[in-house]
């Protein structure tokens, strides 16, 4: 049932058995597991079916660190989430989102990561990852290349060797989470949505170890409390430790905040358009198939370039993973190390073209294609502007691959959400966004590549032209609007706000759906871990409440 809050009587208290923040992935995907019982669960969303300018400048806040996208366009404050901003084409005019687990070396605790370890282990989250399958509808949980290779589809590649691997990313339908399953809870009988909802405090008992309601306001100016058995957070990684800092009458540094955990450690997952994959003969340049996004039956997947587990514990690296994108054809070898600025450029606005967004430093990328433009045009006619050798037969052509990185983060406390003295619309205060990377984050980007050449040149594939060098982050470095380790999981409360179950500690009530409670965020898009955790706390919940 979909109701408009703001349709409310003033000061209304509502009665159910759960109530959830946030109708977005995590918020949805827990809704869904108690469809059609007898459990009476509560929806708040702080905004409509549709957009709109005043609901989402309630995200607003200033980046105070490494520069990243405007806070209130890199989440969606209504219906479905940010499921809405998933924009993969993914075939059959379909837009969607790449999905895959952590790898099992992301939950263990590495001496050369500080603050790393999971309280369980892979085993614990399989059977929830299987359901996250399901319920993204992305076939198999299978991420075996072999599973996913055929002739049909030109897969005669397969990239692996010593240290390198590939590895398999499906892709979802982002359509599923804010039409199909928001139509399924909109006839619920047990399920109420309320819109225009933005929860502003959490009250708890005067010993702050249960949550006795919530307090609800709606931009029109009315304002109704919720009271539930159990409280589930699934507001994202910045506005759920907002809401914790805020809600402050008991514990003056915020619910969950003892240890001064809440706001801290939060990821990202680096991302960067940087080098070039020179395939060592057209065959293989003919035949990378299993890297670029194609359809086994109805399942979208696709390849790419990875480190195995034991070379990223023998060389202490972070977790990474690389894809390949086919650029432009080329009658000749390379022997130059790189592209000119404006090449660089023309890709980077290419791919955001293809992608149908706006890149980060559109104005530069454009000043650099000017400049360079003579060696953008030769770069595009297929002779690029840098010194080669003729070494293909007439007729004969190389495709060069573009390399889109995406990266692990190690667990870093300065890295931060924090409360701003500036107040929203609701009087609340805003947030202010530390985004910081370490010279130890820039380190391992760049020697995972050098390994991965080292494998490729090995068994002559081919080899990569590596760009990036230094210990300070390149200034395109940008994230994937994944928050995440805001109010991390820890069995001791000294070093986390959530523990195993993802309740947050001291409280009897009151629970946290969503990447924030991510530990160490691997380098895949926290979608499916988030989703799997999701399904495992709504287990957990269905014995609190016996």
């Amino acid at each position: 049932m979909l109701i408009d809050a703001r349709t409310l009587a003033p000061e209304k208290t509502l009665e159910a058995d759960i109530c959830i923040v946030g109708a977005g992935v995590a918020g949805i995907g827990f809704a869904k597991e108690f469809m059609g019982t007898k459990t009476r669960l509560c929806l708040l969303e702080s905004g409509g079916a549709r957009p709109d300018r005043e609901t989402q400048s309630l995200y607003w806040g200033q980046n105070i660190g490494l520069p990243y996208y405007e806070l209130d366009k890199s989440r969606a404050r209504f219906l479905g989430g940010t499921s809405h901003f998933w924009h993969i084409p993914i075939g059959k005019n379909q837009l969607g989102v790449r999905l895959r687990g952590h790898d099992p070396i992301d939950f263990e605790k590495r001496d050369w990561v500080p603050y790393s370890g999971w309280p369980f282990g892979i085993s614990e989250l399989e059977p929830y990852y299987r359901k996250a399958h399901d319920l993204c509808q992305i076939g198999a949980y299978s991420y075996r290349p072999a599973d996913w290779m055929s002739a049909e589809h030109r897969h005669p590649v397969h990239f692996t060797g010593p240290n390198l691997d590939t590895t398999i990313f499906h892709f979802g339908n982002r359509e599923i989470f804010f039409k199909d399953y928001l139509d399924q809870l909109e006839r619920s009988d047990n399920i109420k949505v309320f819109t225009h909802a933005n929860c502003v405090n959490i009250d708890a008992s005067e010993n702050a170890q249960t949550v006795k309601k919530l307090d609800v306001a709606c931009l029109n100016g009315l304002t109704f409390h919720v009271e539930a058995k159990a409280y589930i957070l699934a507001a994202g990684g910045i506005e759920v430790p907002r809401l914790l800092l805020l809600s402050n009458q008991v514990q003056k540094e915020g619910l969950g905040n003892g240890s001064d955990c809440v706001g801290r450690f939060f990821m990202e997952h680096p991302h960067l358009w940087s080098g070039t994959f020179i395939p060592a003969n057209p065959h293989i340049s003919n035949t990378t198939g299993l890297y670029k996004i194609y359809r086994v039956g109805d399942v979208p997947v696709m390849g790419k370039l990875t480190l195995k587990a034991e070379t990223l514990r023998k060389e202490r690296l972070l977790n990474y993973t690389v894809s390949i994108h086919p650029n432009f054809s080329l009658s000749y070898k390379f022997h130059a190390s790189k592209f000119p600025p404006g090449v660089h450029s023309a890709m980077e606005l290419r791919s955001a073209l293809k992608a149908r967004e706006m890149p980060d430093g559109f104005f530069r990328h454009s000043l650099n294609v000017i400049k360079d433009f003579r060696k953008v045009v030769a770069a595009a006619i297929g002779r690029p502007y840098v010194s080669f050798q003729k070494d293909y037969a007439a007729g004969k052509q190389i495709i060069v691959y573009r390399l889109n990185h995406m990266a692990e983060q190690h667990p870093n406390p300065e890295s931060r959400v924090m409360l701003d003295d500036e107040k929203d619309a609701l009087g609340q205060n805003r947030i202010k966004l530390r985004w910081k990377l370490t010279a130890q984050d820039i380190d391992s980007m760049i020697r995972s590549q050098r390994i991965i050449d080292q494998d490729l040149r090995r068994n002559g594939l081919g080899r990569l032209s590596i760009d990036m060098e230094g210990t300070q982050p390149p200034e395109d470095i940008h994230g994937g609007w994944h928050h995440m380790g805001t109010t991390r999981m820890h069995v001791d409360p000294k070093w986390g706000v959530v523990d195993a179950h993802c309740r947050v500690h001291g409280i009897s009530n009151l629970f946290i759906a969503g990447s924030s409670v991510f530990p160490t965020g691997g380098y895949a898009n926290p979608v499916l871990t988030t989703l799997a955790l999701t399904i495992r706390l709504a287990d957990h919940i269905k014995n609190f409440l016996k």
